[in-house]
């Protein structure tokens, strides 16, 4: 029975942390406002080592309009703007020499709908992790032995169980994500 707990806590660890990563990767997608955290993941390259933006800069959005990168170093502007630019967020940063400003265009709505289409795809990664984990979960409690089926079979019924919440509240943080992109 202890063995049987193991493996649920560790599903419920791995789903949660499932769910937390697409949290922290529907922020990346902007919703029309600004938002340091729409240049996450961006890597410069920072006396020859790939630097993430905000290890060698301060990124501040002073405005739902505006984001401001202010790097340590002034040498660096150059190779942060180049970074932003081949990124391929849509965004154009302007360098006034001590700073870059990103000025955040109004969402057309095409691109809402690519934004929405954009998070799905995300929430689909999400669920599929979240089905690996469950069928990785039943392997693991079909292989224990000196365990009743019936322990098994309550064990299987807790995880599926698991898994319908974890799809509900991936559904809920969609919903929620199609919504804040789809107010103008």
């Amino acid at each position: 029975m202890e063995e049987i707990e193991l493996y649920l806590e560790e599903a419920n660890d791995l789903m949660t942390k499932s769910l937390n990563h697409l949290g922290h990767e529907l922020t990346k997608i902007r919703a029309g406002k600004a938002n340091p955290s729409m240049l996450d993941g961006l890597l410069v390259s920072y006396y020859g080592a790939m630097t993430p933006l905000q290890q060698v800069s301060s990124i501040t959005a002073p405005d739902p309009r505006t984001l401001f990168i202010k790097p340590w170093e002034k040498n660096i502007i150059s190779e942060i703007e180049r970074t932003i630019i081949n990124a391929n967020l849509g965004l154009n940063p302007q360098n006034d020499g001590q700073q870059i400003i990103i000025n955040i265009p109004m969402l057309t709505e095409e691109r809402r709908k690519q934004l929405v289409k954009q998070a799905s795809q995300e929430g689909e990664q999400g669920k599929i992790s979240i089905r690996n984990t469950r069928k990785e979960t039943n392997e693991q409690l079909k292989k224990i032995k000196g365990v009743s089926e019936d322990d098994i079979k309550n064990a299987e019924a807790k995880v599926q169980k698991m898994t319908d919440e974890f799809m509900a509240r991936i559904d809920a943080l969609l919903k929620k994500k199609e919504v804040e992109i789809m107010t103008v």
